[in-house]
């Protein structure tokens, strides 16, 4: 396959599982968390993940206060995306290595959204919204945010405990980038 077309195809598939497997993780995250999802952000993560994490559930139940089927549903999609970007290489040698490569592809979603979802936070902070979605995040980046509050003082009135934890998700991209050349030898 051309290298061009490769890239639109990985970019599509990337979008693609970046929003459905994102929502599958945050449905795990809110669920957690304890939020309803009788808001429009509730609403919008069940419509695009039922159709996954449902038929999952029925195998894989919830444990304590952690949605398994959720973070499997996660996991699919990005073993989904490996293994098509795989075949569209030429696959190969290297096929039993999908399911370490969706794994990682998997943390670097975790640390992806996180980011998404403190920008949008710090974001949201700054306009002073009103709204319910400015509550709703503010819920989900608390506990992110709370060690680092117990730390990091205001300083002049700014909360710069967005940003700390902004570098240490950065850091830990460059970790986790480090880890999976270590174990796969690139």
């Amino acid at each position: 396959m051309p290298t061009m077309l490769f890239d639109i195809v990985s970019l599509l598939l990337d979008v693609a599982t970046g929003l459905v497997g994102g929502a599958c993780l945050l449905r795990l995250y809110m669920q957690a968390q304890r939020i309803p999802f009788g808001n429009p952000l509730g609403r919008f993560v069940f419509s695009v993940t039922d159709w996954l994490v449902m038929p999952l559930r029925r195998v894989l139940p919830t444990v304590g206060r952690v949605d398994l089927s959720s973070l499997l549903a996660a996991w699919l999609l990005e073993l989904v995306q490996v293994a098509a970007l795989w075949a569209l290489g030429g696959g190969g040698a290297g096929a039993g290595l999908l399911p370490l490569l969706a794994m990682f592809g998997l943390a670097r979603l975790v640390l992806s959204a996180l980011t998404a979802l403190v920008i949008v936070a710090a974001i949201l902070s700054w306009v002073r919204s009103d709204s319910p979605m400015a509550d709703l995040v503010e819920r989900l980046c608390a506990p992110l945010l709370a060690p680092f509050r117990r730390m990091i003082p205001l300083v002049g009135g700014l909360d710069l405990t967005p940003l700390a934890l902004l570098v240490v998700l950065q850091v830990a991209g460059i970790v986790l980038a480090g880890l999976q050349r270590a174990v796969l030898g690139f």
